[in-house]
Order: structure tokens, then C-alpha cells, then sequence
């Protein structure tokens, strides 16, 4: 393999492409008419522009780059994550056109892309799963029926849902009419598939996934679990690696199990088995993700393992180089996503112009992004800025490490995650670890935010009373620049 198309944009295109020439590959960018100037335009070796900015008409035109791979005698395709990644037609045009798709096979794909399919798949292994509806349900009566054996309360969920998409939750009976509904509509809408089926609602649930690895040779590893329960709108906002609650024996016991998952669609590359744990640390199969995700970072921190280089060698049909007994643990990671969104406004996109852009640095820390200072945030895409991530030698030394990366990360011109990621990361609850997938209702509330802002803006307006009283004073300029330079940092402190 010697040239690789990365059908993405943003980081994870930049991200890949850093992989490949290590290897020695030439990579090639599409790009949207947005994306022109962005560095992971700039970083390739060829660039073409694949149409408007608009997703529907760039970087979703799957026969479009499968003609610009073949006019520039391109070997693989890297598809990155959203966009064309789990699209199994995408997969079959590019093998019939001769070019290696680097990820799994579009039957796998099929089988796992349907969560009632990937259900009825691991099941088949003996993995726990959920309480609910054995198949798609679309009579309101039978929906009734269900829910009740099923009991309260319960989720309505879309076959083809993903991001929190085509899910309602549903307390009494006398709402299942029309959180069904509502369930259908909205993944008609944003998948096509208007299925839907009832799971029971986990108490205090916690989102766990597992990271696999796997080749064409029936060889499969589990690079242990990343913890993802800090979301919004069912959405990641911070992911650890690995989790505060798994036991030795819960790791191993949910590692086989996606092993297992893997095994049963004869997967090959990287892909993620997500897990519902409940309080009492009982686990159940949610889906999986056939494809990288955008959390795994974490995983490569921990392992030492590059799963861009992994992912490309299997797609040349090499044979894994490492077994489960070669894998360990290797300290904590932490990642947080910055986004252009306020955290004060219901985490809604604030699209504008980075007009200060500078990125923390130091042992330990990482940043995938592919924005400099002076670019402006598109509207057409994901607002997602950057992934700032850190490693530790444990737990607290990652907590600690990222609010100081946070710190000297340097953002103005847009409202970011940031703040919210240290508001976590300094709650009682997420440094002791227990925590769930409802921490931002249980105690966040843009209240604090402001709190915060509000304690900054004093802090600046005693200076300024200290720097105008030392006016008045017979001291001279330079003495009155020292005695409230002494004190700001003092002030700061």
C-alpha cells in the first residue's frame, strides 16, 4: 500500500495522515470548498477539492472519490469516523473498483450496523443484554404490551439510531403513544429507517466500551475499556481509559464478551463494543461501532499501540503482531473534546472566528486538531475543535495534568467546552468515580459557570482599584507598574 485517500476532514484526516507517512505512505485529502485552507489540506501530499461545503454534496460523494482514487492510482481508503466510515454500500463500490477499504468487510458492517441485528448476534454468544423487545416494533399496542412487561422506565430506541438520535424516554404508560411516535419521526428523519424497538432504562448506568483489534486470520484482542459516561444530549464529552468501577475479572469478563461480538460478524481492523453497567456492576451489550472512534486516543495511550498503524496493516493482510497476554495497562488518559459550543446556552454550537488559538503542551499531552489561529469554525460540520488529551501515571495524575492543560489551552472568539470539562473534572463526584451517564442533570447548571466568570471579573476590578489608588499616591510610574503587577499575581493566585 503506498497511497491512501483519507475520505475526512478536521482532525482525524490530519491525525491519519501523520500515521501513514511514518509508514511511508503518500496520502491524498479531499476537501470541501469550506475546508480549503485547512491544515489537513496543506499536510497532504495531494489535495482535491471534492465540492460545496455542504456534507450531501463533498464529503458524502462516495462515487465522486472513488473516481479521484483512480485517477491518482490511490491503493486504500481511510474513511475516518461519521461521514462515509459505517456506509456498507460505500465499502462495496470501493472493492469493486479494486481499492482497499481500511476498515472492516460491508457484511459486518450489515450485521452491526442494525441494532436490533447486532443484537440478535450477541445474543447468540450468551452476552447480557437488556431487557426489552425482542424485535422492531410498530404497533402502538403491542408497544403498550411490551412496555409493560418490560416495566418503567424504559427506552424507545431507533434500529438505526446512534448520537442519542430516534431515543425517548419513557416514564409512565400513558406516554408510550407518543414518545413512539416522536421515536419513529425523528429516525425516519435522520436515518431513513423508521424501526424502533423498547429496552428496559438501566439505574444509574454507566456507558462502557471496549476497543478490539482484529485481523483477517480469525486473531482477535481487546485493548481493554474506555469509560464514557460523561455526555450530553446521550453525546461524549470526556472519556477515560481505563475505567474507575471494572474489576480485573468485570475487564476480563467484558473484554471476551466483544471478542465474542467481534468473532460472530468475522470483524477485522479496529472497532469499539459499547456496554450499559448498571449501579450493581451487572453489564449488558448496547452496540458496536465498526469503525475507529473518536475517543481512541485514550486506548493508544494506555497500550502504547498506534490503532491507525494497526488498522492499515490488517487492511494489507498482515497477521496482529501482539496477543491479549502481550497487552497491559499502562497508567491513566484522559480526553476531553473542545468544542465551539456554550455550555451556559444548553451546549449550543457558537460558530465564529478563532481569534486566539494557542494549544497547551508538556509531557504527556496531546492535541489532535487541525485548526490555527484565525480560522473560522464552519457551520456545516461537527463544532468539535480539537481533542485535548493526557496521560498520567494514575488517575489523579491525569486529572491533574489535564486542568493544567486546560488551563494554558488559549481560546478566545468562540465559547468552548472547556470550562464545563473543568467544572467535571473538579467535581466530587467524577474524582471519586461515581458517577453515571446523568451527572450533567444531577449537577451541572450554567449557573456555575457564570459563578465563575463573575469571580474572574472581580478579581480584575480589584486590581483596578489597586492600581488607581496607587495613582494617587506619590509613587512613581515604575514603582506603581511593580506594586500592581506583585499584586495581581498575588491576586491570582
Amino acid at each position: 500500500m503506498k497511497k491512501i485517500l483519507v475520505a475526512n476532514r478536521g482532525e482525524i484526516a490530519l491525525r491519519v495522515m501523520r500515521s501513514a507517512k511514518e509508514m511511508g505512505i503518500k496520502t491524498v485529502a479531499i476537501y470541501s470548498e469550506a475546508d480549503r485552507n485547512a491544515p489537513f489540506v496543506q499536510y497532504a501530499d495531494e489535495a482535491v477539492c471534492v465540492g460545496p461545503p455542504p456534507s450531501a454534496q463533498s464529503y458524502l460523494q462516495g462515487d465522486k472519490i472513488i473516481e479521484i482514487c483512480k485517477s491518482l492510482q490511490v491503493d486504500g481508503i481511510h474513511p475516518g469516523y461519521g461521514f462515509l466510515s459505517e456506509n456498507a454500500d460505500f465499502v462495496r463500490k470501493v472493492q469493486k473498483a479494486g481499492i482497499t477499504f481500511i476498515g472492516p468487510s460491508a457484511e459486518a458492517m450489515d450485521m452491526m450496523g442494525d441494532k436490533l441485528s447486532a443484537k440478535a448476534t450477541a445474543k447468540k454468544y450468551n452476552v447480557p443484554m437488556i431487557p426489552g423487545s425482542d424485535g422492531a416494533i410498530s404497533d402502538i399496542e403491542e408497544a403498550i404490551k411490551v412496555a409493560k412487561q418490560v416495566g418503567f422506565p424504559l427506552l424507545i430506541k431507533a434500529s438505526a439510531g446512534g448520537g442519542g438520535k430516534g431515543m425517548r424516554l419513557v416514564e409512565k404508560e400513558s406516554e408510550v403513544e407518543e414518545q413512539m411516535k416522536l421515536a419513529v419521526s425523528e429516525a425516519i428523519s435522520a436515518f431513513g429507517n423508521g424501526a424502533v424497538f423498547i429496552e428496559k432504562y438501566a439505574s444509574g448506568p454507566r456507558h462502557i466500551e471496549i476497543q478490539l483489534l482484529a485481523d483477517n486470520h480469525g486473531n482477535c484482542v481487546y485493548l481493554f475499556e474506555r469509560e464514557c459516561s460523561i455526555q450530553r444530549r446521550h453525546q461524549k464529552v470526556i472519556e477515560e481509559a481505563p475505567s474507575s468501577v471494572l474489576t480485573p475479572e468485570l475487564r476480563k469478563a467484558m473484554g471476551e464478551c466483544a471478542v465474542n461480538v467481534a468473532k460472530a460478524c468475522k470483524y477485522s481492523g479496529a472497532g469499539t463494543v459499547e456496554f450499559l453497567v448498571d449501579d450493581q456492576l451487572n453489564f449488558y451489550f448496547l452496540e458496536m461501532n465498526t469503525r475507529l472512534q473518536v475517543e481512541h486516543p485514550v486506548s493508544e495511550m494506555i497500550t502504547g499501540l498506534d490503532l491507525v498503524k494497526e488498522q492499515i496493516k490488517v487492511a494489507r493482510g498482515e497477521k496482529l503482531s501482539i496477543t491479549q497476554n502481550d497487552l497491559k495497562i499502562n497508567g491513566h488518559s484522559i480526553e476531553v473534546r473542545v468544542c465551539a459550543e456554550d455550555p451556559k446556552n444548553n451546549f449550543l454550537p457558537d460558530i465564529g472566528t478563532l481569534k486566539t488559538y494557542r494549544i497547551p503542551s508538556g509531557p504527556g499531552v496531546r492535541v489532535d486538531d487541525s485548526f490555527t489561529e484565525g480560522m473560522d469554525i464552519p457551520i456545516y460540520y461537527d463544532p468539535m475543535i480539537a481533542k485535548l488529551i493526557v496521560h498520567g501515571k494514575d488517575r489523579t495524575d491525569a486529572i491533574n495534568k489535564m486542568l493544567r492543560a486546560i488551563q494554558d489551552y488559549q481560546i478566545t472568539g468562540v465559547e468552548t467546552t472547556l470550562p464545563f470539562c473543568t467544572f467535571v473534572l473538579t467535581h466530587e463526584a467524577f474524582v471519586s468515580g461515581k458517577f453515571d451517564t446523568g451527572f450533567i442533570p444531577k449537577y451541572f447548571k450554567p449557573e456555575v459557570l457564570n459563578k465563575s466568570n463573575s469571580n474572574e471579573e472581580e478579581v480584575a476590578a480589584i486590581f483596578g482599584a489597586f492600581v488607581a489608588s496607587n495613582l494617587t499616591t506619590t509613587s512613581t510610574t515604575q514603582e506603581v507598574q511593580t506594586k500592581g503587577k506583585s499584586k495581581w499575581r498575588l491576586n491570582r493566585a
